[in-house]
This record gives C-alpha cells, structure tokens and sequence, in this order.
C-alpha cells in the first residue's frame, strides 16, 4: 500500500511552540483543512507519521522500515509544507529513491521503497527532481495566520470542486453567492455572507445564528457555532465544534474552542479545547505601530505589524481579560489578573501576574469538566503528552 510518511526532522518543530507541543507539525489547521488533511486529500492516500523518538511518537508513528515493510511506495514529507497542484503532479512521477527540490533548496519530498532504506534513519536517494514553484510552509506561529488568506482560497477549490452547495435561505443577505458553499445539515438564517473580498465555507452540521455579519475569505468546521450579531472579518477559521462571538478577525481556532461572547480576537491562533472568558481582548497592533516582537524559544522574533495571541491548547481565560500585543500562551494554562498579560505565560500557568504552577491532577480534572461539555473525555495519549509537558519542559 502506497502512503505518506510525515517528518518533523528538519522543520525546527521547536519554533512552532506552542502548538508542537501537543501535536505534530501536520496537524495544524491553517485555512479549512490541517496540512495532513490537504496532503491526504490530494494525494488520494493514508498518512503516518515518521518516529522521531519522542513522547509524541503515538499510535500513527512508525519507522521507516515498518512503513515500506508491505512493499508500497512511501512518500516521506516534511510535515511543514502547504500542497500546491504543481506540486502534487511532480510527486506522482518520481520514481524509487528520488525526491523533489523546490528552487534548488533542501528537498521536501522523497519517495523510497524497503530498498532505499540505508540505516534506521536514513534513505538512499539517487536523483534530485528541481522543480520552480512558490511553497508555503509554516515555520513560526504567526504564519499560521499569516497565510490563512491563502490557505481558506486554496482548500475552498479542493473541497468544493465539481459540487453543489446546499440551498442557502431566502432570510440571509448574499453578496458574491457563487463564493459561498454550505455543507448538508448547516444552518445558516438572517444574516449578512459577504464573499466578494473571498469564498465563505460553511460546513457540516455548523450553525450561524441571527445577525451575524460575516466577510471572506471564511471558514467554519464542521459542527461549529457563530453566536448571535457575530461580526466576522477574513481571514478567519473557526475550526470543528468550536463556538464564535463578538468580533474577529484574520485568526484561526483549531478545533473545539470557544470564543462565545464580546470581545476582539486579531491576528491571532487558538489551539484546541480553549475558552476565552466574556469581554476577553487581545491587541493586535502596538500603539506606537512598530514591529511586534513575539517570545520563542530560541530568543524573540519579529512578527511583522500585527500580531495577538498564539494560545497553546486547554488553556482558558478569565472574564475581561486584556491580552498584551504579541503574546505567546502555553499549554494548559489558566489565565486571570489585573492589567494587561505578559507577553509571554510558561504551560501549566495559574493566573498571568505573579504565576503559579497549575496542580496536575487538578489540570486533568478541569480538562475533562470543559471535554465533557461537548461530549467527550480526556484520552489516555491526552495524559501522557501532557504528564510529559508538565514534567519535563
């Protein structure tokens, strides 16, 4: 069976903090898919991820003589890398031990069977493809935003491509309505869908309330919810089950966040399984409109004019909360207090000024109280990913 093979190895998985310390590069959601659903969606194949001998080597990992030990074709792909059309016509032509190069750089795809295989983890390669295309990838936490734009247009083509939109009712206020695709069993009543900036994709079982006014480029997962009066600007995500309110815009909820009510979230990405508390904001822009410097472990970075928040997944805020320019928020964290955040609150916070340790067992529990809100429960790689985090980083 022919497969693609995932590897974290050379994206500096690190730089992706926070959300890489719950899940693998390809698991990012950036426009309406994550990186491994538009790979698996284009290629027409199943996906794994390459071991890389970490606490996130869970049940999708394998090595790289257990992948092609059915004799199939692997196809081993830097988990960072946006698909693009052209890029997907060179990979279904390279042969054993080639791989592609994009632009002369370090190759980002390779193709090997159990005979390529050298060492535990290495692949013989005989013969660089260079091809000359415009790739993405995503290498820090603002590009997740940053190229959401894009990423929205592109996954609109791959998903709606020679189908139908369910009806859309007579109540809502359309501009543009061949850029607006509704999935089977989404509502959507009395409200304002604007795609003449870019598409507006509704999906399966999701539900817009009354009055919301939404502008593309605009995505919503399946069985998400936008809160009455929501006033949605591109480009925006809000990923499955998640709940949006209030304004935002150009930002991505991963899945099963909540953003239910009042309150400004720009330029900004939210893991999964977050709440922000009523009237919580983020800025966005410094009022001086310099460059926005943002923490990563490798020391601060320059993220451009705008930037709000990266917050790490189950981490919640209190009601109010006023959120610093260009904040970074770990794991797991519960943030409340006086004033404007840090800029930059360590995984397993309890409050934001003066932290204290979060109390594991009482994390668990919390986690678990807000699963069970959307009808499920903490998993058993749930805990040994974060026992890892707690303890060790």
């Amino acid at each position: 069976m022919d497969k693609i093979i995932f590897t974290e190895e050379f994206c500096r998985p690190e730089n992706l903090y926070p959300f890489t310390l719950t899940r693998q590069i390809q698991d990012i959601r950036v426009g309406i898919l994550t990186i491994r659903e538009k790979w698996e969606m284009m290629l027409g194949l199943p996906s794994f991820d390459k071991k890389e001998d970490d606490y996130k080597d869970l049940d999708r990992s394998v090595t790289l003589h257990e992948a092609a030990e059915d004799g199939g074709a692997c196809f081993m792909i830097h988990g960072n890398v946006l698909p693009t059309p052209k890029l997907i016509k060179a990979i279904k032509k390279l042969g054993n031990g080639e791989f592609i190069s994009v632009d002369g750089k370090e190759g980002i795809v390779f193709r090997f069977t159990k005979e390529e295989i050298k060492e535990h983890h290495r692949v013989r390669v005989k013969k660089a493809i260079s091809i000359k295309e415009q790739i993405s990838e995503i290498q820090y936490p603002w590009h997740i935003f940053q190229l959401n734009d894009l990423a929205i247009r592109k996954d609109f083509e791959l998903l709606t491509r020679k189908r139908k939109s369910q009806p859309v009712s007579r109540t809502n206020k359309l501009i543009n309505s061949s850029g607006i695709f509704i999935e089977k069993g989404a509502k959507v009543e009395h409200s304002i869908l604007n795609a003449s900036a870019g598409p507006i994709y509704i999906g399966k079982n999701a539900e817009v309330m009354e009055g919301c006014i939404i502008r593309g480029p605009f995505a919503m997962g399946e069985g998400a919810v936008l809160k009455m009066g929501a006033k949605i600007y591109g480009a925006t995500t809000i990923g499955p089950y998640c709940t949006g309110g209030g304004e935002i815009k150009n930002s991505v909820m991963f899945g099963y966040s909540n953003k239910a009510h009042d309150g400004y979230l720009g330029d900004s990405v939210i893991g999964e399984w977050c709440n922000l508390g009523a009237g919580t904001t983020n800025s966005n822009l410094k009022n001086n409109a310099s460059e926005v410097g943002v923490w990563t472990p490798g020391g601060e970075m320059n993220a451009g004019k705008k930037c709000g928040v990266m917050m790490g997944d189950y981490s919640r805020t209190a009601v109010n909360t006023a959120i610093n320019t260009g904040t970074i928020i770990g794991v797991c964290c519960n943030v409340f207090g006086a004033g404007l955040t840090p800029k930059y609150i360590p995984g397993f916070s309890w409050g934001s000024d003066g932290v204290k340790q979060y109390e594991f067992e009482k994390a668990m529990n919390d986690i678990g109280a807000w699963k069970q809100l959307k009808g499920q429960s903490v998993t058993d790689n749930e805990k040994k990913i974060l026992k890892y985090i707690f303890e060790k980083l």
